[in-house]
């Protein structure tokens, strides 16, 4: 399941990929429009900063503006850094792999076969959609 963290750090990055080039966003206003509480937002705003998908700048003209384009920054980027892992299962990871305490054959064994199915697919869509991918969707194309 989406954390609320991870939701609001892909509400926070939609925001700012729509701001005109050149421009900053302030940690009220993002908050404000994307209904997400400032102090969480802020501690979310600097794990992005860290992961270089945004940046800073200080002062009356300052505030939050992406480092990278919107095309640059599929969901998998965003989940894995606040998230960390995708897969189901640390036996079915590729990043975070670690072998299953209860499994006498990992080879062998179906539900890590089929994690790891849906492990790749699910990996495949996500490095699909980029913020620009989310952002070109027209409304009525959109299933509700």
């Amino acid at each position: 399941m989406l954390s609320q963290k991870n939701k609001y750090a892909i509400k926070a990055l939609l925001y700012l990929a729509q701001l005109p080039k050149g421009e900053r966003a302030k940690t009220a206003d993002i908050s404000k429009a994307a209904h997400i509480p400032k102090k969480f937002l802020e501690l979310i705003l600097l794990e992005l900063k860290r992961a270089q998908m945004v940046a800073s700048k200080q002062g009356v003209q300052g505030g939050y503006y992406l480092l990278k384009k919107p095309e640059e920054i599929s969901l998998i980027d965003v989940f894995r850094l606040i998230d960390g892992p995708i897969a189901l299962l640390p036996c079915a990871s590729l990043k975070f792999y670690e072998p299953c305490e209860d499994c006498q054959q990992e080879e062998a064994c179906r539900l890590r076969w089929a994690l790891i199915e849906i492990r790749n697919q699910t990996l495949a869509i996500l490095e699909k959609i980029s913020l620009k991918t989310m952002l070109d969707q027209k409304t009525e194309e959109l299933i509700l």
